[in-house]
C-alpha cells in the first residue's frame, strides 16, 4: 500500500472516474427525458428542471469549491464531493416524483461542484509541467468520453433497465473513487490557518445564480421582465463581485488575479467557452435529429454517435504526449479546425432519410478534433499556475466552460426553435397544395401551432392531425405530408445551428493562436 500512495498514475486514475461521474450526469440525463415523463407522470418543464438544477447548481459553485481546495485540502473537497455526488445519486434513482428527483439533483449537482476543481488542482501538484501533457491528455479524453459517451450509455441502461439506472450506475463508480482517493491521494498539508473569502462567496453565487437561472430559462419564459430583470441583476453583481475581488487581493481573494496575467490561462478561459458552445451546438440539434427526425431509439441514436467518443478516447493521451513534447497550440488550433469540419460534414450529409453509416467519417473527425482539444488547452492553461492557487485557477476554469454550456444552450436552443418555426410554415406551404382542399388550412394552422410550441417534438409527432370528416386515404395522405414537412423542416433548421457551432470553434481556433508558444519541457517560448 505504501507504494499505492502517492503513485501519480493512481491518483489520476482516482480523479478521471471521479470527474467521469460528474460530466456523464451532464448528458446522460437527455436521452432518458421520454421515459422519465412516462414513469413520473412528469411535465416536459419539470422534467427540464432535473437536467438544468444539476447545471446551475455545478455552475455556480464551481469556483468556491475550487477554492475551498486551495484554503482546506484537495483531498480532502475531493472525498466530500464524492460522498455527497453518490448519496445523491441513490436518492435521484429512487425518487418517486419530480419534485425529489429536481431536489436530489440539486444535491449531486453540489456534489459535482466540490469534486470537479480538485481533479486538476490535483494534477497540477503532483504532475510537473514537463509531464503535465500526458496526464492532462488522459484526463481530458476521460472528460470526452464522458460527455460524448452520455448517449450511449444512457440508450442502453434506458433500454435494458430503466431510467433510474442512469443514476444507479454512479454508485459503483463512487465506491471504486472514494477507495482510490482514501488509499491513494496522500492528504494536504496545511502550514498555517486560512479564510475564506466569504463576501466574495456570497456575491459571486447570487452573481453566477442570477446568470445562470437567465440564460437557462429565458426562452421558455420569452425572456419576460423577470428573466430580464435576473440578466441584468446577474451582470451588476458580477461587477460588484470584481471590484470586491479587487480590494481584497491583498489577503486570500476567491479568485487570485494573478492568475490572469498568464496569457495562456486567460486565452484558454476564453477558448473553453468556445469549445462549449460548440459542443452544445452540435450535439443538441443532433441528438434531436437521430431521435426525431430519423427515428432512432435512445440506445441506436447513442451508438450512432460512439465513433465520435471512441475516437477521442484514443486520441485524447496521444495529444497529451505530444503536447509535452512539441507543445500545446498547433495541437489545439489543429484539434479546433478537425472539429469544425467533422461538424461541417456533419451538416452537409445530413437528410430526412439518411442512415448511420454516413455519419461515421464526420463524427471520426470530430472526434480527432476533440481529443486533440482538450489535453493541449488544459497543458496551457495550467503551465505557469503556482500549485497553491491551482484550485482557484481550475474552478474559474470549469466556471467558463459551464456557463459556456448554458450559453450555448441558450443560444442555439433559441436559433433552432425560431429556424424550426420559419422551416415548418415554408415547407407546409409548399405542399398543401397536393391535399384536398377542405384539408389545407387545417393542415397550415396546425403546422403554425406546432411552431408556436417550440422544440417540444419526438418521433413521430408533428403537432398536426388530419381534420374530421375525411377518407381514410386522404387522411393517410395528410399524416405523411406532416411527417415529410416535419422532417424537412428541422434538417433545414438544424444547418444553421450546427454552422453557429463552425463559426464558434473556428473563433476559438484564432483565439488560441494569440496563445504563447510552448517547446520540449514546457518551456514556455514566444510567439
Amino acid at each position: 500500500m505504501t507504494t499505492w500512495r502517492g503513485n501519480p498514475w493512481a491518483i489520476l486514475m482516482a480523479l478521471c472516474l471521479g470527474f467521469f461521474m460528474t460530466l456523464l450526469d451532464l448528458t446522460i440525463v437527455n436521452i432518458a427525458i421520454p421515459s422519465m415523463i412516462d414513469h413520473l407522470r412528469a411535465s416536459l418543464d419539470e422534467i427540464l428542471w432535473v437536467i438544468n438544477a444539476y447545471a446551475l447548481a455545478l455552475a455556480v459553485l464551481l469556483i468556491t469549491a475550487g477554492r475551498l481546495g486551495d484554503l482546506y485540502g484537495r483531498r480532502r473537497m475531493f472525498v466530500i464531493g464524492v460522498v455527497v455526488f453518490t448519496v445523491a445519486s441513490v436518492l435521484c434513482g429512487v425518487s418517486q416524483g419530480p419534485e425529489l428527483l429536481i431536489a436530489a439533483r440539486v444535491l449531486q449537482g453540489v456534489g459535482a461542484a466540490i469534486l470537479m476543481p480538485q481533479t486538476m488542482a490535483i494534477i497540477i501538484g503532483v504532475f510537473p509541467p514537463e509531464r503535465r501533457g500526458l496526464a492532462m491528455g488522459v484526463w481530458s479524453a476521460v472528460a470526452g468520453v464522458a460527455t460524448l459517451a452520455g448517449p450511449t450509455l444512457g440508450g442502453f441502461l434506458v433500454t435494458a433497465f430503466d431510467w433510474r439506472w442512469i443514476f444507479f450506475v454512479n454508485v459503483p463508480i463512487g465506491v471504486i473513487v472514494l477507495f482510490l482517493a482514501m488509499t491513494a491521494i496522500p492528504p494536504t498539508r496545511i502550514t498555517r490557518r486560512h479564510r475564506l473569502d466569504v463576501p466574495g462567496v456570497l456575491i459571486s453565487t447570487a452573481a453566477l445564480f442570477c446568470l445562470a437561472f437567465a440564460l437557462t430559462e429565458g426562452e421558455r419564459f420569452h425572456w419576460n421582465r423577470i428573466i430580464v430583470a435576473l440578466a441584468v441583476a446577474g451582470l451588476v453583481l458580477l461587477a460588484i463581485f470584481l471590484d470586491q475581488q479587487r480590494r481584497a487581493q491583498g489577503a486570500e481573494p476567491l479568485i487570485p488575479f494573478a492568475l490572469f496575467h498568464d496569457r495562456n490561462y486567460t486565452l484558454m478561459n476564453g477558448v473553453s467557452v468556445a469549445i462549449s458552445i460548440a459542443m452544445i451546438g452540435t450535439f443538441l440539434p443532433l441528438t434531436l435529429y437521430l431521435q426525431s427526425v430519423l427515428g432512432m431509439s435512445a440506445l441506436k441514436a447513442g451508438l450512432t454517435l460512439a465513433p465520435m467518443s471512441l475516437t477521442s478516447m484514443v486520441a485524447g493521451p496521444v495529444a497529451g504526449r505530444l503536447a509535452d513534447r512539441v507543445g500545446g497550440k498547433y495541437l489545439l488550433m489543429s484539434g479546433l479546425v478537425m472539429y469544425a469540419v467533422g461538424v461541417g460534414l456533419i451538416a452537409i450529409v445530413a437528410r430526412p432519410h439518411s442512415d448511420w453509416p454516413v455519419f461515421v467519417i464526420p463524427l471520426v473527425a470530430a472526434g480527432l478534433g476533440v481529443g486533440f482539444t482538450f489535453a493541449p488547452l488544459g497543458t496551457l492553461a495550467t503551465l505557469s499556475v503556482p500549485p497553491e492557487v491551482a484550485g482557484a485557477a481550475s474552478g474559474v476554469l470549469n466556471t467558463n466552460r459551464q456557463l459556456g454550456s448554458v450559453i450555448g444552450g441558450a443560444v442555439i436552443g433559441a436559433l433552432l426553435q425560431n429556424r424550426l418555426a420559419a422551416a415548418l410554415a415554408g415547407e407546409a406551404e409548399r405542399r398543401a397544395g397536393l391535399l384536398p382542399p377542405q384539408a389545407r388550412e387545417p393542415f397550415l394552422d396546425g403546422f403554425r401551432q406546432a411552431a408556436r410550441g417550440g422544440l417540444e417534438v419526438g418521433a413521430g409527432q408533428t403537432g398536426v392531425h388530419p381534420p374530421g370528416g375525411l377518407p381514410a386515404e386522404a387522411a393517410r395522405r395528410v399524416a405523411e405530408l406532416a411527417h415529410e414537412v416535419f422532417t424537412q423542416a428541422f434538417v433545414t433548421a438544424m444547418r444553421p445551428t450546427l454552422a453557429v457551432a463552425v463559426v464558434v470553434i473556428l473563433c476559438g481556433a484564432a483565439l488560441s493562436s494569440a496563445a504563447r508558444r510552448t517547446v520540449r519541457n514546457g518551456v514556455p517560448a514566444g510567439r
